[in-house]
């Protein structure tokens, strides 16, 4: 049997709140004086708190399918940000960019402007909080400097408590990646190398003007609408599964509804397209499909057998992404 540990009479170690315990070494001793290693006591609870998944990261913030759909299918795009209180002395802008070079986490230009990376890994379970904790840290960094990656404090601020409710959030779609440095023109040849390679791996993507987060792309064998949805799934999944059994789930000739992907606590629906079917010649029957989908959706109506079958063919053809 192992030997019992001596009681000893030793000065008491003050008890600290929650709030107040620092974090050590996993092996350490607990600050809050229990007597166990910190990854035992405390640092369990600090650990469960960082890695904890959200399903729904962007939840709350204007525009949250956008945010999903720039930060999974989206290859070259920014968007300008809006904080709570207005910009910091010294900060011109705050843009949104669904990747930056080396793949940093933030870079806060030589003018003080902050573009803050949106396709980059992350340390914890919730996205909203890292990029406000790398925000909160671009905003302090020194003009001409990257932000590098780190993990975020576990009860630091998400992006709902930085980021302004009433803002805007409208983003603009590059056909290439120009927007990584201020005169593009006048790159370094190292720089124009890297921006080449970068430009000829993207996608060409256009964002839809008549319906929200609908996003255009083209690839080689055929083009595809993907169309980042707020919709409960299970409801929006009935309703794309009665336009589906009645035929009206196209959007004109050649196009098919193939699938969806699962993506940070939303559903993507994806559309074939011809390869010759451009991003101007889909808003309309988009934009009357969205009229056929709303129908759908405010049917309750138990699903037909038809129904049920198409159903079934779309939940086995979901991608999940996140």
């Amino acid at each position: 049997m192992a030997k019992k540990r001596p009681q000893t009479k030793g000065k008491q170690q003050p008890q600290l709140k929650d709030g107040e315990i620092p974090v050590v070494g996993a092996r350490e001793p607990c600050p809050c004086g229990s007597g166990r290693r910190y990854k035992a006591c405390h640092g369990r609870t600090a650990a469960h708190a960082v890695t904890e998944l959200v399903q729904r990261p962007f939840e709350g913030l204007p525009g949250e399918c956008d945010w999903v759909a720039l930060r999974e299918l989206v290859p070259a795009a920014t968007v300008e940000l809006h904080l709570k209180g207005g910009l910091p002395e010294g900060v011109p802008s705050v843009s949104l960019a669904t990747v930056l070079p080396m793949a940093w986490p933030a870079l806060r230009r030589d003018d003080g402007a902050v573009l803050l990376g949106l396709q980059n890994d992350t340390s914890s379970g919730d996205i909203s909080r890292d990029l406000a904790d790398t925000l909160r840290r671009a905003l302090e960094a020194d003009p001409g400097t990257p932000v590098q990656a780190r993990r975020a404090p576990a009860d630091g601020p998400r992006l709902q408590d930085v980021l302004d409710p009433a803002g805007a959030f409208e983003p603009a779609v590059h056909a290439g990646f120009e927007f990584w440095v201020q005169d593009a023109e006048n790159a370094t040849p190292e720089v124009a190398a890297s921006l080449e390679r970068a430009n000829a791996a993207a996608i060409p993507t256009v964002k839809l003007t008549g319906v929200d987060a609908a996003y255009w792309c083209e690839t080689p064998e055929k083009n595809h609408l993907r169309w980042v949805m707020p919709h409960p799934e299970e409801q929006l999944l009935d309703a794309l599964a009665r336009l589906h059994a009645a035929g009206t789930s196209s959007l004109g000739e050649g196009t098919r509804l193939v699938g969806s992907f699962r993506a940070h606590g939303v559903t993507v629906p994806v559309w074939d397209l011809p390869s010759g079917v451009g991003a101007d010649d889909i808003e309309k029957p988009a934009a009357e499909f969205a009229e056929r989908l709303a129908a759908a959706l405010a049917t309750d109506a138990p699903l037909t057998p038809d129904e049920r079958r198409a159903r079934g063919g779309l939940t086995n053809r979901q991608v999940t992404l996140s």
